[in-house]
């Protein structure tokens, strides 16, 4: 019975554990902790922290098992989305691999340090909550048999330019978004919109501007964008500001190395 629901759930949580062994009928606290302790014991599950167990492959050592970082992630809390520089690595479009894995949450978790992973709780943005808008472009795909929760590439690509600190940098950012060949930019930029953040809106702007020509960006979008940009010069990170050029088409202070993509420069 259990081997079954082993094959079927790579990553599960005490209440999924829970859930299929009452299908047999009422199961005690004491009998569902020895299960879990027995199964542990033989090295057939690992315990990741409490409440979450993943399975170790037939002729596997425990220590030494193959652990995918995003179903992990995917179940930190009931309602995780992976975001962030996560998103884009989920996605298949983020320039750097990381060991930093970024999930979306009511709930206050602290980072969790796993094998060579460290799984970290963002926050839903505060205006999202407001609006009961936390799912807006959040896509479910399946991975080994379970759903994944992740936010899409319109989502993922103003969550990265809003909090830049968690999409890995400038340069991480800018190679990154430029991986991907199509954007819906009118979700782009509604989204944009529901975040109520001028610096962010101008920084939307900003690079749809930049990729005008390849992203195939209408005036509309911009001229969406624009009314909602800073009255006055913001910097693109607004409690670091780093020296560049002034943009006054978005009145927005943006580094030089992104001007000047320092990035492709040739030591």
């Amino acid at each position: 019975m259990l081997e079954k629901f082993f094959a079927k759930h790579p990553v599960f949580t005490v209440d999924e554990f829970t859930t299929f062994l009452a299908q047999r009928g009422p199961v005690s606290n004491w009998t569902r902790k020895a299960l879990l302790a027995y199964h542990q014991k033989k090295g057939r599950i690992l315990r990741v922290r409490r409440g979450l167990y993943v399975v170790v492959p037939p002729s596997t050592e425990p220590a030494s098992c193959p652990v995918d970082p995003y179903l992990l992630g995917a179940k930190m809390t009931e309602d995780a989305v992976l975001g962030y520089h996560t998103a884009l690595e989920f996605h298949g479009k983020a320039y750097s691999v990381s060991n930093l894995i970024l999930y979306l949450t009511l709930r206050r978790s602290s980072p969790l340090r796993f094998r060579s992973y460290v799984f970290q709780s963002v926050p839903f943005p505060k205006p999202l909550r407001a609006k009961g808008k936390e799912l807006f472009g959040v896509e479910t795909h399946e991975r080994s048999g379970l759903p994944v929760r992740v936010t899409n590439l319109e989502r993922t690509l103003v969550d990265v330019l809003d909090r830049p600190d968690l999409g890995g940098g400038w340069e991480e950012i800018w190679r990154s978004l430029e991986m991907v060949e199509f954007f819906d930019l009118d979700v782009v930029v509604e989204y944009t919109l529901l975040l109520e953040n001028a610096t962010t809106a101008a920084k939307v702007g900003f690079f749809l501007e930049q990729h005008r020509e390849r992203l195939m960006v209408e005036e509309r979008h911009l001229s969406a964008l624009q009314a909602h940009r800073p009255r006055s010069p913001h910097y693109m990170v607004r409690a670091f500001r780093e020296s560049g050029k002034f943009v006054p088409e978005w009145n927005l202070v943006v580094p030089v190395e992104i001007l000047e993509r320092r990035w492709e420069e040739v030591l």
